[in-house]
């Protein structure tokens, strides 16, 4: 099965989609979001989207206070089930940021999206934080 070309699904999906999220800026000028699975900024752009490019990055939320990092498999485009390399972290801030750098960055994978990566995982590590229900008072007696 022959792939299609990112810049060819790009000029298909641009223009409209269901994913696309019009929103008006200063004046006359719209910005443009997106909606799509494995798009980090959220930009309506050939460079963020996670439908036109091979390879994308994803980071999310996981379950019980953990982070899923996940790459696309740039080999399985046409199994969609198997196309994502996935992994869940469970470490300080520090080591899940090192170990994003070295997959995104470092391996020649995305390194033009490896501020956009490191961000949402600032984002997604922030929002994982409980915050303290009230301060507690000490007992001086």
């Amino acid at each position: 099965m022959a792939t299609v070309p990112g810049q060819l699904i790009w000029e298909i999906v641009k223009k409209n989609n269901s994913s696309l999220v019009k929103q008006f800026g200063n004046g006359t000028a719209s910005i443009r979001f997106s909606k799509e699975p494995n798009n980090l900024c959220n930009l309506h752009s050939f460079k963020h989207s996670g439908l036109a490019n091979k390879k994308t990055v994803t980071i999310q939320p996981g379950k019980d206070q953990t982070v899923l990092v996940a790459t696309t498999k740039t080999k399985k485009q046409n199994k969609p089930a198997s196309s994502l390399n996935k992994s869940i972290m469970k470490k300080e801030f520090h080591r899940m940021a090192k170990t994003v750098t070295n997959q995104v960055g470092d391996n020649y994978y995305r390194p033009d999206l490896q501020k956009a990566a490191l961000a949402r995982l600032s984002a997604v590590n922030r929002s994982l934080k409980v915050a303290k229900s009230g301060i507690k008072k000490k007992n001086r007696q």
